[in-house]
């Protein structure tokens, strides 16, 4: 094992700390994955892109992961079973399918999304459909220690003991009383016996299409079940890293470490790590605002906030140029500067595989081991410092000036030295950060992303021809034109093929 002492932020403690794994050589890591409802946004790829780096990394460093990532498609709200609607069995009535049809629909979406980010697959990814008996058999932990009610056949986590006996706000740094206040204002405590309080089993109604028995109602769990329980299945009452973004620090995070605690009786996760937002002219994306920007948007160009279209690899270096607890602001300025950096960067990649058998300037300053040796420990010192890819990036950026010094004969190189180089470049680049060309992976790696972006482009443009857009339509299938492809309309949806 490479034995680097990486540093990561630890949201629990609000400070940097050295990363010590429960079990020697091996990591178990969860992330909260997607809500299945609709495409992927940036939002979503943040996090993908963020703990990507992460699981890269230990992988390289010598750990063997478990990197288990969710999927949310069972019929419950986004944040909370108490108010509001099932968006996903909405989508079902207006669209007239099973509501699994919509989950599946929309995971393999999520699926192509990741994949064309070229972010590695999950070891595992639960969905939380498939493990009601497991949230069940936490509801009835936490009602068998007395930190949970029954109430009207719903179960409702009971804050305020919870409070007393231990503390609820430890992650997010918030108390009761604070929490209280914020929710004065909401209509009626109805079933709870404070408003506080959060539903860990909810009684369905009639009229809600996905439900199952339970000792308490014929019902479905509550948002923050899901995560425990799954957690805790695949990687033990004790794990090391959990991840998600910010907005989930409250209430969702929070409540997970309350659910655990009162079920088991201690922490469940030794390190907390989020993700900062990306703002759109400094406002959180959503779609009250009309700036919720998909990525099958950005990939085609369709979004009329969008000045052209965007390659994924744009995106995930876009995302990896800020610090992963960094605000990143979208615009379409930062991303034609996120383009060209990293046509920058593979520029010098390219000009130093010409470089692999060296290059003699007679008269030059040659460029040493030593040079390659500090860019190396350069890199890894950054990454050990909570994963500080910009520092890498910049790193790598002064390696292509060395390498157009070279290429311009003002420099002399080994092949020994461009070698090495090339090794530095190709593991920090491709392997770590997660950044393709055309050598930076496998023919069938590329073909695979290659059809993923296309399938997407052209099931927006069926979207489209649905909402009877027809500019749009045409728009799509005319840009595919000029590049080559030629697009048949078929009973099915649609085919395509590539002509030139």
């Amino acid at each position: 094992m490479n034995n680097q002492p990486l540093l990561i932020y630890n949201t629990l403690s609000r400070q940097k700390e050295l990363f010590r794994p429960l079990h020697e050589g091996r990591v178990g890591m969860y992330v909260c994955g997607p809500t299945v409802y609709g495409d992927a946004h940036l939002g979503h790829a943040r996090p993908a892109i963020t703990f990507d780096l992460l699981f890269r990394y230990l992988q390289h460093i010598g750990y063997k992961v478990r990197y288990v990532r969710n999927i949310t498609d069972v019929g419950h709200l986004e944040h909370d079973a108490d108010e509001g609607e099932d968006k996903i069995a909405k989508k079902a009535r207006v669209e007239q399918l099973e509501p699994m049809e919509v989950a599946q629909y929309y995971t393999n979406r999520f699926h192509d999304a990741m994949a064309a980010l070229n972010c590695l697959p999950p070891s595992i990814e639960p969905h939380a459909t498939g493990h009601i008996i497991e949230q069940q058999q936490l509801v009835r932990q936490i009602l068998d220690h007395g930190y949970a009610y029954e109430s009207n056949g719903s179960v409702y986590f009971d804050v305020e003991k919870y409070d007393h006996d231990h503390h609820y706000g430890i992650l997010s740094g918030r108390s009761l009383e604070n929490i209280k206040d914020a929710s004065r204002e909401l209509s009626g405590v109805g079933e709870k016996k404070n408003q506080a309080d959060f539903a860990l089993w909810k009684k369905a109604q009639p009229e809600h299409i996905m439900r199952w028995p339970s000792p308490w109602s014929d019902g479905f769990p509550g948002w923050h079940c899901e995560c425990t329980a799954m957690g805790r299945k695949y990687l033990g009452e004790e794990f090391d890293i959990h991840g998600g973004g910010m907005d989930l620090v409250f209430p969702h995070h929070e409540c997970e470490i309350a659910q655990a605690v009162a079920s088991q009786g201690h922490q469940m996760v030794h390190y907390w790590m989020h993700n900062n937002m990306i703002t759109i002219d400094g406002k959180k994306m959503g779609k009250s605002y009309n700036n919720f920007i998909t990525l099958p948007e950005f990939f085609a160009g369709t979004h009329p906030l969008l000045t052209q279209a965007y390659t994924p690899m744009t995106i995930r270096f876009f995302i990896l140029q800020a610090h992963y607890r960094s605000t990143v602001d979208f615009g379409n300025d930062a991303l034609q500067a996120a383009e060209k950096g990293l046509a920058r960067l593979m520029d010098g990649w390219k000009l130093l595989q010409r470089l692999q058998e060296g290059q003699k300037t007679k008269g030059q300053p040659q460029v040493e081991m030593k040079y390659v040796d500090d860019l190396r420990q350069q890199c890894y010192d950054a990454m050990n410092d909570d994963l500080n890819s910009p520092q890498v990036i910049s790193a790598l950026f002064d390696a292509c000036r060395i390498i157009n010094t070279v290429n311009d004969h003002k420099a002399s190189i080994t092949a020994e030295v461009a070698q090495a180089f090339a090794d530095v470049f190709r593991t920090f680049a491709f392997d770590i950060l997660g950044l393709t060309e055309n050598s930076g992976a496998s023919n069938k790696e590329r073909e695979e992303a290659f059809g993923h972006v296309v399938d997407m482009l052209l099931e927006q443009r069926m979207q489209a021809k649905a909402e009877k857009n027809w500019a749009l339509s045409d728009k799509i299938r005319n840009d595919l034109a000029a590049l080559g492809f030629e697009v048949k309309d078929t009973p099915d949806g649609f085919a395509w093929s590539l002509n030139k």
